[in-house]
């Protein structure tokens, strides 16, 4: 029989604050699965009007799915978070844009009118699981040079996009990663970051029971002159440095997203619409161009322009990467649509959650601006992808 598709809107989204990877990290001794769990709760208690029994699905990603990411992660983390045993679940893995992978799905079948309300998530611890543990490359891969070696190596394919594009150099990185740490020094003092936290319980053996309030990695102060130290670990005198990319951070995120009119009966807020998405594949040595192609997309099948869009959400996996992109859509670097409230340069990318964070604070600084309509959430993916996810303002006051 003949459907009609349904609108599909972001009714919240949270997140726990991030931390940095490592013993010495927020989240040394805190389990990946409990920060999950967390996030679903606050969405829970956020949204009160809810009946939890009306959540049809949780869908939760991690790009390594062992140990407290593993055990079909959306499943186990609906059950700890007291959801009915009735919600389903399950796990997801687009590597860095899992959780966005995670929103995307979901939406779909809300709009085919398979689920009403929906969770959609992302976690990465990388203190327990770093990046490749416990993976197994095809040793044809390399054998048979199906991708470069280097593709393996995130930071080696962001080295390979200064050797693309020589005009962006390390000074224009670092510039660009200063201002991400502005930007986000500015957002916490004028408390636009703060309110999409959830709060987590920390207990460490040697210090006992803490709070996370505020995310750990921003480094406030930062400078051009300090960053020209740093050293490049991924070529002798390269251009990627830790200051002008994303470190490696544990956190975790999560949003509630449903069909317009059953936000509308349920008395649920109603953030952003989606509009369209798009995912594309590139050449995995060079992944960081990802999300051109996938914006292409999105914006083609969605029947706008790079001009519609009035706010930009780019992850800063690396700025090269950033910079890239807003290259070839036209964009200045220090556009106020871009990253208003700075990016994971400053605040970290745990890794499959990050697709979340960029979607959450959109929908807050839509809320800001009614005179936007359009904006995007767009990040380049491990071994060669893009993805990019369009969304309207509902809080738009044009014509």
């Amino acid at each position: 029989m003949p459907r009609t598709l349904r609108d599909v809107v972001f009714v919240d989204g949270v997140r726990t604050p991030f931390g940095k990877a490592g013993p010495k990290g927020l989240y040394a001794e805190t389990r990946a699965d409990d920060m999950v769990v967390r996030c679903i709760r606050e969405l829970v208690e956020r949204n009160p009007s809810l009946p939890p029994e009306r959540i049809d699905e949780v869908a939760i990603a991690a790009t390594t799915q062992i140990g407290d990411q593993g055990l079909t992660l959306g499943r186990t983390a609906a059950l700890l978070a007291g959801l009915p045993t009735s919600v389903p679940g399950f796990s997801i893995d687009r590597m860095c844009a899992g959780a966005m992978t995670a929103t995307t799905a979901v939406s779909s079948g809300i709009a085919f009118g398979a689920y009403d309300v929906a969770i959609a998530g992302g976690v990465e611890h990388m203190g327990r699981h770093p990046m490749g543990e416990g993976v197994d490359p095809n040793p044809r891969f390399l054998s048979e040079k199906l991708v470069d070696s280097s593709a393996l190596v995130m930071g080696a394919t962001a080295e390979n996009l200064h050797d693309r594009f020589p005009g962006i150099s390390k000074q224009r990185c670092d510039a660009f990663a200063v201002a991400s740490q502005e930007k986000v020094a500015k957002a916490y003092a004028e408390g636009k970051i703060q309110p999409d936290l959830a709060s987590v319980a920390l207990r460490s053996a040697e210090k006992g029971w803490g709070l996370a309030t505020k995310d750990e990695p921003p480094r406030p102060g930062t400078t051009m002159e300090s960053l020209a130290t740093l050293k490049t670990p991924f070529r002798p005198h390269g251009n990627v440095t830790a200051g002008n990319a994303a470190g490696l951070n544990d956190g975790a995120t999560a949003c509630l997203v449903a069909a317009e009119e059953v936000a509308d009966e349920l008395g649920l807020t109603k953030k952003m619409r989606l509009v369209g998405y798009g995912f594309a594949g590139v050449e995995p040595e060079t992944m960081g161009v990802g999300p051109i192609p996938s914006t292409e997309r999105a914006l083609q099948r969605s029947g706008l322009s790079i001009d519609d869009i009035g706010l930009f959400e780019l992850n800063e996996a690396f700025a090269v990467q950033v910079l890239a992109f807003l290259d070839h859509f036209g964009v200045d670097d220090e556009d106020p649509r871009v990253n208003p409230y700075g990016g994971a340069i400053a605040l970290g990318h745990p890794l499959a959650s990050s697709g979340v964070r960029l979607m959450t604070q959109l929908a807050r600084q839509f809320s800001e601006r009614p005179d936007v309509r359009y904006g995007l959430a767009a990040m380049c993916v491990g071994f060669g992808m893009g993805g990019t996810v369009i969304w309207e303002n509902t809080a738009w006051e044009g014509k």
